[in-house]
């Protein structure tokens, strides 16, 4: 394997290119620019930068924010709310349950598949009749 070194690597980086668009059918000469492998990783960096600072500015600078979960935003009646809708929507899904499990042992007993069960066994002690 060949060992690169820093100092190859820094010519590459300045070595000269043409990137030509041109014409199809005329073959004509549309734009033409004069790069090097640095000056590409600089503008596409700099691109990287500005889309991120762009995008970091508009979800902080507008009403953006209050519609993203995760950022934290949120004025207190919109956190009040989403918690009382919570709380309704937990207890309604409990009361279907509730009522779900009710028809099912209603139909049970209607199709006479029920077990009867005694959970009342108790060992009661026997009552003496003492006539004095």
């Amino acid at each position: 394997m060949a060992k690169t070194d820093a100092s190859n690597t820094l010519k590459r980086l300045r070595n000269h290119y043409r990137l030509v668009v041109m014409n199809e059918d005329t073959y004509e000469e549309v734009v033409k620019f004069k790069l090097t492998r640095m000056s590409v990783y600089i503008i596409m960096s700099t691109v990287f930068v500005l889309m991120v600072a762009l995008t970091t500015s508009l979800i902080i600078f507008t009403p953006l924010k209050y519609y993203l979960p995760g950022v934290g935003y949120g004025d207190a009646k919109q956190v009040k709310e989403y918690r009382s809708l919570k709380i309704r929507t937990d207890s309604m899904e409990q009361a279907l349950q509730y009522q779900h499990k009710y028809l099912e042992d209603i139909q049970k007993v209607l199709q006479g598949n029920i077990v009867k069960v005694d959970t009342n066994k108790l060992a009661l002690p026997k009552i003496e009749n003492s006539d004095d």
